[in-house]
């Protein structure tokens, strides 16, 4: 069955449904597909995301499938595949690493960097300037390399990005994650973007990414979640959550009580942005998640503290992937509707 956030008549939503689907009426309206392993899924001029971070559970291979009830185009800019309707675009870039141009920095850096400044170039040239929700997903994201651990690198190279792009660093940044993937895989950033500016919002629990102490090292250039305004209504985008309170991270090794913490941060960023909105919509029952687990031994006491929180059928897809933090062991995004917020 698939899961669902934002059918009907609204303008954008996201389906997971099942990787082996031949209909090719599934494809109509279609904006963009990310796929969780490799397969010969789409041909034609669909773009596709193919990241490499295994699922978990007994739901099979999956795919997330991004609609419109816009008339699309697709398109292409360097290497960025996008496809767009009237008000909103999805695109999706693939990079290997290969050795820095200069030879004085690390090839995820020159690969970054030359990602994002595509990404910033290509919104730039079509008109939509306002990235809404952006997924990164990169090998090794815990490994030091070139003395510094890769997750690092990448926050450094995309500050780089935004700054060569004439973008924000702080405040008006898009909900994001980064996330490892399969050792060996290149650099894959999927990415929606919109001509209206959405609206950003702040956990109260939580100090700002772009704010973190010097200890972090660069700074990461993300919201903790952004809501795009539909006049169906509105659409939340909540960033990687995981259990950090203030800047630090809680419960170390405990992993039931960091996904209580992430729920709790997740509740708090629903509460906010209700407030912001004026009119209570957005609630944890209502949303599509993404889990994402270190260590798949873990997967039974996540899913037993979701399903405590959400009930015995929450829409949820569970991921392998390593996170930002190596202390950290879950992280947790999720997409919602909620009442128009304009």
């Amino acid at each position: 069955m698939a899961l669902e956030a934002g059918r009907g008549r609204h303008s954008l939503q996201v389906d997971y449904v099942p990787l082996a689907e031949p209909a090719s009426a599934r494809w109509e309206g279609v904006l963009g597909v990310a796929t969780f392993s490799p397969s010969p899924l789409v041909s034609g001029d669909i773009p596709v995301a193919e990241i490499r971070t295994p699922v978990l559970g007994s739901r099979g291979e999956i795919c997330e499938v991004w609609r419109t009830r816009q008339q699309v185009e697709s398109g292409q800019r360097s290497r960025i595949h996008y496809r767009r309707g009237e008000d909103i675009l999805f695109g999706c870039i693939s990079v290997p690493e290969t050795e820095s141009r200069h030879g004085d920095g690390s090839a995820l850096h020159t690969a970054t960097d030359a990602a994002y400044r595509e990404i910033f170039a290509t919104l730039d040239e079509l008109a939509y300037p306002h990235l809404l929700r952006v997924w990164n997903y990169l090998p090794q994201i815990n490994v030091d390399t070139h003395g510094t651990e890769r997750y690092r690198q990448f926050n450094s190279a995309r500050r780089n990005a935004l700054i060569a792009s004439g973008r924000d660093l702080t405040g008006n940044v898009p909900a994001a994650c980064a996330l490892g993937s399969v050792t060996g895989s290149p650099l894959v950033i999927y990415f929606l973007a919109s001509r209206k500016a959405p609206t950003l919002i702040e956990n109260p629990r939580q100090v700002s990414a772009y704010e973190y102490p010097e200890q972090y090292g660069p700074k990461p250039a993300f919201s903790r979640a952004s809501v795009l305004h539909e006049s169906t209504g509105a659409m939340l985008f909540i960033s990687g959550t995981a259990s950090i309170v203030g800047h630090r991270t809680v419960h170390a090794g405990d992993v039931a009580a960091q996904t209580r913490e992430t729920l709790v941060n997740i509740e708090a960023l629903l509460d906010e942005a209700n407030r912001v909105s004026g009119t209570p919509g957005f609630g944890l029952e209502s949303l599509a998640y993404k889990v994402y687990v270190r260590n798949s031994a873990d997967l039974p006491l996540i899913q037993s503290q979701l399903h405590s929180a959400l009930g015995r059928n929450p829409q949820v897809v569970y991921l392998q992937a390593d996170i930002c933090r190596q202390d950290l062991l879950v992280e947790i995004e999720a997409i919602g509707r909620g009442p128009d917020c304009a």
